[in-house]
């Protein structure tokens, strides 16, 4: 059986314990309090600049010549010379030899139709001098006679009409001949480049034979396809608009002008697309770099001028709205009047101005007049500063 003091002391060391747990509670410090601190959504800004921007329409083709030009024998017969430039690729020049036709018979033929025009005039000219003492004769013997008419064949007139025929039939074949000489020559109608050449040497042709194809090498075309809708950003739908052509000339990236000259006023019943016609003068003129027919173009054709415009990544934009940064860095929505969207990029020309700070970092749910915060190194840079100062 325990004993009294048993029981006690127990007793008396957690009352103990207890006593000196709420001494020492009410002797601890109670930690400060700290403000609450509201973190705003950090994000990213890039200044506006509005500028005019000079629009422009993309586009491709391929080169070929304004002329081209099949060469057919005008007459038939051997082919007795060749022009060494008379190869494809070949250069030549405007009324240059290109190949001669054995001109024997027709040489021969000229020979003939002068000898018949000698005859046919010589004739001419008998017979005018026969009408003329007919004519005589009849004005010495009428003023001793009745007034009388002289009948046309007195006065040898159908005879001086027959004999002024064959005179000009005679001048008419000479005219031939020496036409058909002339066609044994086989000329260049303009300067251009050999495409193919249709014959060799010794090659008899007869009249239509194909001779060879030539291209001009005055003046270049390329046609260029243009959406219906891309039309708009052109001045005059894109007539006499200057044009950017690119293309890879071994190896190296070089450009030539040219011009829209005409539209083909029709739209391609396959691609739907309107074809513009551009023209490049001379070509071949730059031996370095010449435009070659044939070669693959990029085009970039002149647009209209937009005198207060910006570019903003399509990304950035949605239902026609861009976030801005205001100077208390609150969040604001602009609506902006879009002219054109292409290659990722938004043309706006209202809704924005120079120095605004547009927002190009993501936000999840963006609204009116919240509160956001910038990078400090945006904060502190020149562009950034510059922008705000001109806000």
């Amino acid at each position: 059986m325990a004993s009294k003091k048993q029981i006690i002391l127990p007793g008396v060391v957690l009352l103990g314990g207890i006593a000196s747990a709420i001494a020492f509670s009410s002797m601890k410090t109670p930690p400060a309090e700290k403000p609450k601190k509201v973190i705003h959504p950090l994000v990213e800004v890039t200044p506006i600049n509005v500028a005019p921007i000079e629009m422009s329409v993309n586009s491709y083709g391929i080169v070929k010549p304004k002329y081209s030009t099949q060469l057919v024998a005008q007459v038939s017969g051997q082919i007795i010379e060749l022009s060494e430039q008379f190869v494809k690729g070949g250069f030549v020049k405007k009324g240059e030899v290109l190949a001669r036709i054995d001109p024997n018979d027709y040489e021969a033929a000229l020979i003939d139709a002068e000898a018949t025009l000698a005859q046919a005039s010589s004739a001419l000219e008998i017979e005018q001098a026969q009408a003329h003492v007919a004519k005589t004769e009849w004005e010495r013997i009428k003023s001793n006679a009745n007034s009388t008419i002289p009948s046309e064949l007195y006065l040898r007139k159908p005879q001086l009409a027959e004999k002024l025929a064959r005179f000009k039939a005679a001048q008419a074949s000479v005219k031939r001949a020496k036409r058909n000489l002339e066609r044994t020559y086989v000329k260049a109608p303009y300067d251009a480049i050999i495409e193919n050449r249709a014959l060799s040497l010794g090659s008899v042709v007869n009249l239509g034979s194909s001779v060879g194809v030539l291209n001009a090498i005055s003046v270049a075309e390329i046609r260029l396809p243009v959406a219906d809708n891309e039309l708009q950003h052109l001045n005059q739908n894109g007539l006499n608009a200057d044009v950017t052509l690119t293309a890879k000339v071994a190896g190296q990236d070089v450009s030539w002008q040219g011009k829209i000259v005409r539209s083909e006023g029709v739209i391609d019943n396959r691609s739907r697309m309107t074809y513009l016609v551009a023209q490049v003068e001379r070509p071949y003129d730059n031996a370095q770099a010449p435009l070659r027919f044939g070669a693959y173009l990029n085009a970039q054709i002149k647009g209209k001028l937009l005198t207060n415009a910006v570019e903003i990544p399509h990304h950035l934009v949605r239902d026609g709205q861009v976030a801005i940064l205001n100077q208390d860095r609150t969040l604001s929505f602009k609506k902006l009047n879009v002219v054109r969207e292409y290659d990722g990029l938004i043309v706006a020309n209202q809704g924005l101005e120079t120095g605004q700070q547009l927002i190009t970092s993501s936000l999840e749910f963006p609204t009116e007049g919240m509160q956001l915060s910038l990078d400090d190194s945006q904060v502190a840079s020149p562009s950034t500063a510059l922008a705000l100062k001109e806000e």
